[in-house]
């Protein structure tokens, strides 16, 4: 039997998952309303390859893809590839406007290490 802690730390988890995959989802058809098209870059990541990600420097090994609660979002207009901090934006402010008293919603182009525009993320 699962101890009375661990399990509702599970369902927090499992309903902040729930909360983001809606969440990305309105994030999604606010990118198209505005004229983007979107893919999918990284959304989830196992610990292994957060430990990989690590030592080569590209990434943490607690990366909130490993609870899947991080996505990365590939955005395209008129066919191009957009990789500026810049273009992710107006989705970046979308995104955190999401937020609440009780959960944050963060945009990877506000870090202040590493900046990493094409991320959003629930805090955990």
């Amino acid at each position: 039997m699962v101890a009375q802690g661990k399990q509702n730390k599970f369902m927090l988890l499992n309903d902040k998952q729930f909360l983001f995959a809606e969440s990305v989802a309105k994030l999604i058809n606010y990118a198209v309303s505005i004229g983007f098209k979107v893919t999918f870059g990284e959304v989830y990541r196992p610990k292994e390859t957060a430990t990989i990600y690590e030592k080569q420097g590209i990434g943490i090994k607690d990366s909130l893809h490993t609870k899947r609660l991080a996505v990365d979002l590939m955005l395209f207009r008129n066919g191009v590839y957009l990789k500026s901090s810049e273009s992710y934006r107006s989705l970046g402010d979308f995104w955190e406007s999401l937020s609440t008293k009780d959960i944050k919603f963060r945009w990877g182009g506000r870090f202040s290490t590493r900046i990493d525009a094409n991320h959003f993320e629930i805090a955990d």
